[in-house]
């Protein structure tokens, strides 16, 4: 027999939110590893989970994501779990917190405010959270985020208080411009001369150019290039099995030789 009744599956939402409650409560009481942690020692393993639920999502593997949601709810539950002992939250002002935000900021839908479009809904969002306390349009752009999706979620931020181009030609221009300038940096004569620094300023520019192109035609730069990664392992992958078929090992091997399978992954 167990030592705890194990809390039977609900048919309804608000039952399978409590399930969860009632076993993440027990776990916290009794199981000696959920006792132990803290927010500072979730914070490595719920940054883990985020991006596991982001592998899945790019992969389309609907059981996976839900799967995913799972442990990134219950990473959620356990934060307010381990607030609610020391009284600073519980889950309760959690959720009527996000409850709260989401009317106020949709005063189109609660409210008598009239919108057109998305551009609309976004420019009062950023407009309310101004009047909420925010002393920046950016200030919620976290700063420990992967540099680019930090750029993109500067310019859309931007964008939503009127602060952008007006045509995706404008933003190719300065795309060019941007490559003009950084390509300038290495036609010299004198190699020893570049200054590197430079350089890399030049390429960032570059970078954060590229982005705000990609938003203007709804490509997600993140997204494009994760995928251009797997893209890329599997082709790699292929290469090496193929070697390791014919006895060959790739540090032997020539780029012609390893062209030969580059292509044949590639048709594949």
């Amino acid at each position: 027999m167990p030592n705890h009744p194990i809390p039977a599956a609900a048919d309804h939402p608000a039952g399978a939110f409590n399930r969860l409650l009632t076993v993440l409560d027990t776990l916290r009481t009794q199981c000696p590893w959920d006792k132990k942690q803290t927010m500072e020692t979730l914070r490595h393993l719920t940054i883990e989970e985020t991006y596991e639920l982001s592998d899945a999502i790019l992969e389309g593997d609907l059981n996976e994501i839900k799967k995913e949601l799972g442990d990134v709810m219950m990473h959620l539950v356990f934060y307010s779990r381990i607030a609610s002992e020391t009284d600073a939250f519980n889950i309760t002002d959690v959720l009527n917190g996000v409850c709260d935000k989401l009317v106020n900021r949709h005063p189109h839908i609660y409210g008598d405010v009239e919108v057109q479009n998305e551009e609309d809904v976004k420019r009062n969002w950023e407009q309310i959270k101004l009047k909420e306390g925010n002393k920046s349009v950016l200030a919620g752009v976290p700063t420990s985020l992967p540099a680019l999706v930090k750029a993109s979620r500067i310019q859309e931020k931007a964008r939503g208080v009127g602060f952008d181009w007006e045509d995706k030609n404008q933003v190719w221009e300065k795309v060019e411009e941007e490559l003009q300038e950084f390509k300038a940096e290495f036609n010299v004569v004198d190699h020893t001369a570049i200054d590197i620094e430079k350089a890399e300023s030049e390429f960032g520019d570059v970078l954060f150019s590229l982005i705000n192109y990609a938003r203007f035609i709804n490509i997600n730069p993140e997204n494009a290039l994760e995928k251009t990664n797997k893209k890329f392992i599997k082709r790699f992958q292929y290469l090496e099995e193929k070697a390791k078929e014919n006895g060959k090992a790739l540090a032997d091997m020539t780029l012609a030789e390893m062209d030969i399978y580059w292509n044949e992954a590639k048709k594949l």
